[in-house]
């Protein structure tokens, strides 16, 4: 089968599309056929030896896909084959085939297709752990959503809105902001062309945002929770921005404010119920047209290295499937 390989850590040039055996069931796992893989930000991170996970080379980088069961262990009662499922497994997903726990998967239901189920694990997994479980947003509360127009940015907004909150959209150009609010944002803010802190008084009446979700970092971290509401929550989800953010530890004391950090990956091991819990309500939501799941682009595997430099290049609006 063919896989695309990171034999040494570098840039998107230096991935190599290989032969490689096809993969075997071990007890509790299931082969799955993918035929669709998710690509995320941090894929552009793991292949240069920049993020916290550091598989053993040659891996394949895209943690989340979505294919069909083709067999399963003798002792794998969950799935059988030809059953249709999502999967999330860190890394390992740009290949033609996976094995991996059936505790990792979850079935698709009929009428979602598959690039849209492909990338409903990773982004918005993240977020509704993010805004269900760690910040229990509540309805008729403010969320001001940081890089808004992203994978993680489009899930905050859709899930806030299916939440009950007013949603601020937050980021870098017009357009991207008009995508925004073709999702649903209420207020949109264009933090290159105006104060972050000041346009987040402005557009809550100098309340502040009950809740901010930050995949971005940099310096828009301290200018965002300056605007927080009293008792506010700030959501930790990465750094896009490419700076991990000092912020003076006072600015939580003022506002009694919380600062919570959103590690979904390592949820997903601790509890793996929960995270199928969130999966399938995920799935439903898009099912019924709740989320969009937007695909930005498709791309064979062959054209990975294009698809990682659109990510790289803030260029992507939603998500990213390659097809192996």
């Amino acid at each position: 089968m063919k896989a695309l390989l990171c034999t040494r850590y570098g840039t998107p040039d230096d991935l190599e599309i290989a032969d490689i055996p096809d993969p075997m069931p071990a007890a509790g796992e299931a082969v799955v056929q993918i035929e669709a893989a998710a690509l995320n930000f941090f894929d552009t991170l793991i292949i240069a030896g920049k993020y916290q996970t550091k598989p053993a080379f040659p891996f394949s980088p895209s943690a989340e896909f979505a294919g069909t069961v083709e067999s399963v262990a003798s002792d794998v009662t969950a799935f059988k084959p030809g059953d249709r499922v999502i999967g999330f497994t860190g890394y390992g997903g740009a290949r033609q085939k996976i094995a991996l726990p059936v505790r990792k998967l979850t079935g698709i239901p009929d009428g979602l297709d598959i690039d849209r189920a492909a990338g409903l694990c990773v982004t918005y997994g993240t977020t509704l752990y993010a805004l269900k479980d760690r910040a229990k947003l509540k309805p008729g509360e403010t969320l001001a959503v940081l890089g808004a127009s992203g994978g993680t940015g489009l899930a905050a907004i859709e899930l806030g809105k299916i939440m009950g909150a007013r949603v601020i959209a937050c980021a870098s150009s017009p357009e991207k902001l008009a995508f925004a609010r073709q999702h649903g944002a209420d207020d949109t803010i264009d933090y290159a062309a105006e104060d972050l802190k000041d346009a987040l008084r402005r557009v809550t009446g100098g309340k502040g945002a009950d809740v901010i979700y930050d995949p971005v970092g940099g310096p828009y971290a301290e200018a965002s929770l300056r605007a927080i509401a009293w008792e506010g929550r700030y959501l930790v989800i990465g750094f896009a921005a490419g700076e991990i953010p000092k912020v003076p530890f006072n600015l939580y004391l003022l506002k009694s404010a919380n600062i919570l950090g959103v590690f979904w990956g390592a949820w997903t091991e601790r509890d793996p119920e929960g995270h199928r819990a969130n999966n399938a309500q995920l799935l439903a939501w898009a099912k019924d047209g709740k989320l969009s799941s937007h695909v930005h682009a498709v791309y064979p595997l062959t054209e990975a290295p294009a698809a990682l430099k659109a990510l790289a290049a803030r260029q992507v609006m939603g998500k990213i499937i390659l097809r192996p």
